[in-house]
């Protein structure tokens, strides 16, 4: 026997007795669900139960606004372990402005500590962050919110914006996001438009199938820097009666299936998120939290998803106080858990009861051990028993570093949208101008959007201005109106600014406007005018699109002076902005675009950046217009008395360039497609002007007759592609028997032989189109 294999006999002795010695579950050598079906057979039932619960408010009573934890205080709550904290490093109670990254991380490691070290087990506890563009709390680096991320069409840009969100999460102690949002929105008066990715299922699928692959990568094992992904909200949050939040939806299940439900499917089986979060709404007749139909039936035995069912905040106690369904918020959550809830969030109201329908066996053992074994699978994939602590001195380098700057920035200049561009009125030739005039309510904010807190840097349009071009061009302001009297997203209370205070404000613009070459017009709406109305005393949805408190006034005072104006708009939803259209030759749709917004505008405005954001949303012409989608079914649209247009102000997909584009007329492989066969269909586009730019060219489907009434035209494939002057790229895309399938009147997911459309082009109303007959 050689020296070699006596030592590798000796070697596997020892490490054999060492595992006999070993828990199974604490073997990293074996699958998640393998360990945690030891685990869960080590677990008392109380020690289950805390698995499925959560905290948030109640962590103030052992931990201090210094970052102090009192293990004497947590103990008594915490001895049998717990599933999660609820955004764990908030200084100052729920929605506070949070710790320094450091600071976080070292805290994050002392909670962490006592759950491994001082629990009968050793689990440890998953901490759960909100970071829909950025982790909400300070330092974090903020992107634009999500509607203007969706503007770019660009899912390498998602990706690199969402592998530094996860970064920044995990340093400082969370392995949980509460994101991404991937509801449909139909409704842009509701207040959570801006966290959406507009109103195309397709769109935000591939969108959002590279934000959850940027979270979690692609193993079983997640890496160091990654987190498990959840998506929001499942049901249907973005058609609600009225655009109120959590109002019932009252969308048929056809619908439901083909429009709201595609996105999660998507990133269910394709992304392999981790989480979903049910929504507050009604659908089909029961909130969502104890729909077992959707939860349950659809969710995970249809779609085989086979991860974590979360409440959303405060869901399930709203299932007895704002649904009615029960007086008892311990049956509330009682419900909810049978329907296929697994942890609450982000306090336990009604979980915190289970244990006496276990006692009574109303739930089983074997559900109970069903639920707790999902929320352990994703601690052991997120790797939390092997690598619990995180390193807090590099929290502080990683979190906000200049790295991470620069891709905000790169994200806020793909966001834009340049929506009207008559003559090529911008770019503004910077050499040309002496004076130049800011003035509007946004002209000097930084607007970050909902689910922001602060970030190290943050700089305005007018701070950037002054900063890059101060020293060459006079640099004149007047904010012209104040749209609220408070500019924050978490205040309960917002009120409009008295008109009269606004009278003077216009006044002092007009004056300003006289002394300059050039003006650019800032308005919009902030944070406060449309966002998350989660209380009755903290509402955030509108009935109106209109640009609030004297806007038009201000436009058409200024505008009245004469001199050159364009406008940048900032808002949450797409607004009724057709006065400013009609008033000024150039509007730039800018959103909130994070912390370089300020920048990515000064550089729009003066060419250094070259617009390339596209619609993920339809522009009503007013509120009257709503519903606007694109893809609506023949019988709507078919217009309105009296010469009132029935279009949108801007159609979904639209948006212009500071160079031209053309594409030619779509050819297909094969005018006949068999209905289980493919094709492609390719155009050439080129860049016909003399700028480097980028288009997106778009794919649409029409089905032209089936069994059951279908949209005018689908989104279905779309490319973006960046030209220099005068290059050309053929852009092919395949069509597949998904693109064209349907739920039929049985309710079957079917490919109907017969005539097609498809269209090709750089908007849903600007395309050109061949024709396609699929067959048996």
């Amino acid at each position: 026997m050689t020296v070699q294999k006596i030592i590798f006999l000796v070697t596997l002795f020892f490490v054999t007795a060492a595992n006999a010695q070993q828990p199974l579950y604490k073997n990293k050598a074996l699958l998640p669900e393998a360990r945690a079906k030891d685990l869960v057979g080590r677990m008392t039932v109380d020690e289950k139960l805390m698995q499925l619960q959560c905290i948030w408010q109640a962590k103030s009573t052992f931990i201090d606004g210094a970052g102090n934890f009192d293990e004497a205080k947590a103990a008594p709550l915490l001895k049998n372990g717990l599933g999660e904290f609820a955004r764990l490093n908030e200084e100052a109670g729920p929605n506070s402005l949070g710790f320094h990254p450091r600071q976080a991380a070292e805290l994050y490691n002392k909670v962490q500590h006592f759950f491994v070290e001082k629990t009968r087990l050793g689990i440890p506890v998953m901490v759960h962050e909100e970071s829909l563009h950025g982790q909400q709390t300070r330092d974090a680096t903020v992107f634009p919110v999500p509607m203007g991320l969706a503007s770019s069409w660009n899912e390498g840009l998602m990706s690199e914006i969402y592998t530094n969100v996860a970064e920044e999460v995990r340093a400082r102690g969370g392995q949980q996001v509460l994101a991404p949002v991937v509801d449909v929105v139909r409704d842009p008066r509701w207040g959570r438009t801006e966290e959406t990715m507009g109103e195309d299922p397709y769109l935000i699928s591939r969108l959002a199938m590279a934000q959850v692959r940027a979270y979690q990568g692609d193993g079983v094992y997640l890496g160091k820097n990654n987190v498990a992904a959840t998506l929001k909200h499942f049901g249907v949050h973005g058609q609600s009666e009225g655009g109120n939040n959590v109002a019932p939806s009252n969308i048929d299940e056809r619908t439901a299936r083909e429009i709201f439900f595609k996105p999660f499917k998507a990133c269910v089986q394709f992304a392999g998120a981790m989480n979903v979060m049910a929504t507050y709404n009604e659908l089909w007749g029961l909130p969502a939290h104890i729909n077992k139909y959707l939860l349950t039936d659809i969710l995970r035995k249809e779609w085989g998803f086979k991860g974590i069912v979360v409440s959303d905040y405060y869901a399930i106690p709203d299932v007895s106080t704002l649904h009615k369904v029960t007086p008892s918020v311990a049956e509330a959550g009682y419900l909810a858990f049978k329907a296929g809830v697994d942890i609450e969030t982000p306090d336990s109201k009604g979980f915190e009861n289970l244990k006496q329908y276990v006692v009574s066996g109303k739930i089983t053992t074997r559900e109970l051990d069903d639920a707790v074994t999902k929320v352990l699978v994703a601690k052991f994939r997120l790797g939390l028993f092997e690598n619990p602590y995180v390193d807090a001195t590099k929290a502080e380098e990683i979190v906000g570093s200049k790295a991470k700057r620069a891709v905000a920035y790169k994200a806020a200049t793909e966001a834009m949208v340049l929506l009207k561009n008559d003559n090529n009125f911008l770019p503004l030739d910077k050499t040309k101008i002496k004076t130049i005039a800011f003035i509007g309510p946004n002209a000097d904010k930084c607007l970050l959007g909902g689910y922001a807190s602060i970030p190290r840097t943050c700089v305005s349009p007018l701070q950037a201005l002054k900063e890059k071009y101060g020293s060459q061009i006079n640099v004149l302001y007047a904010e012209g109106v104040r749209i609220t009297d408070k500019n924050n997203w978490f205040a309960d209370t917002i009120n409009l600014v008295p008109r009269r205070e606004n009278d003077a404000r216009i006044k002092e613009a007009v004056e300003i406007a006289k002394q300059a070459d050039v003006v650019v017009l800032f308005v919009g709406s902030n944070e406060s005018t449309n966002r998350e109305g989660w209380a009755a005393n903290h509402l955030g949805d509108l009935p109106t699109l209109e640009l609030l408190n004297g806007q038009n006034e201000l436009v058409n005072e200024i505008v009245a002076v004469g001199k050159p104006t364009c406008a940048f708009v900032n808002s949450g939803p797409p607004l009724s902005i057709g006065n400013l259209v009609n008033a000024v030759p150039a509007v730039m749709q800018c959103w909130y675009l994070g912390q370089e917004g300020g920048y990515a505008m000064v550089d729009a405005l003066f060419g250094d950046v070259n617009p390339s954001g596209k619609l993920p949303i339809s522009f009503p012409r007013d509120v009257g217009h709503i519903p606007a989608y694109y893809n609506y079914k023949p019988s709507a649209r078919r217009g309105y008395n009296l010469g009132f247009e029935v279009s949108p102000l801007f159609a979904f997909g639209h948006g212009l360039s500071y160079t031209t584009f053309s594409c030619s007329a779509p050819k297909l492989s094969s005018s006949t497609m068999k209905k289980n066969g493919t094709v492609t269909v390719s155009v050439d586009v080129k860049n016909t002007g003399n700028r480097r730019g980028a288009e997106v060219v778009q794919l649409y489907i029409r089905d032209e007759y089936a069994s059951v009434p279908r949209p005018v035209k689908e989104l279905k494939g779309f490319e973006k592609v960046w030209l220099e002057p005068g290059q050309s790229k053929k852009v092919t895309f395949g069509i597949f028997p998904e693109a064209l399938s349907f739920y039929d009147k049985d309710m079957k997911w079917i490919v109907e032989p017969g005539d097609f459309t498809i269209m090709v082009g750089t908007s849903s109303d600007k395309t050109q189109d061949v024709k396609l007959k699929v067959t048996e």
